[in-house]
């Protein structure tokens, strides 16, 4: 199966925190998968390590360098994804959803046929098969 990290999964999962559920990690672990970490969640994490450095300690550059050590695949943007975007389903009456990266993760999964593994309750307001609440 191709997987596919959402950020705060990538992050725990390469600082070894206990926040990252067994479940995530037999995903993760298993030979059977292929990990993917999107360039999203460079940009993301770049963006945040900029304007707050002393609440997020690791750098844009840093995670990147970190993936790749990890034998995580890349996974770039590109326009299936932003078709995929555009035909993303949100369930009525849920409270709002605003980031915008959150979003294009659940695209990139969804242009790709991947699992998203995520511990963001947030994804359960998409009527999207695409992601996984671990």
């Amino acid at each position: 199966m191709e997987v596919l990290l959402d950020t705060h999964i990538l992050l725990w999962t390469l600082n070894g925190d206990t926040k990252l559920s067994d479940k995530a990690k037999e995903i993760i672990f298993s030979k059977n998968n292929t990990i993917y970490y999107s360039i999203i969640s460079i940009w993301e994490i770049a963006i945040k390590h900029k304007a707050k450095p002393h609440s997020m300690g690791t750098s844009g550059t840093e995670l990147f360098h970190y993936c790749e050590q990890a034998g995580f695949k890349e996974l770039v943007l590109n326009e299936k994804h932003i078709i995929a975007l555009e035909t993303i389903e949100k369930i009525e009456e849920t409270p709002p959803h605003n980031d915008p990266f959150d979003k294009i993760l659940l695209a990139q999964a969804k242009g790709d046929g991947m699992l998203l593994l995520t511990h963001d309750k947030c994804f359960s307001y998409y009527d999207e098969p695409y992601y996984r609440i671990v």
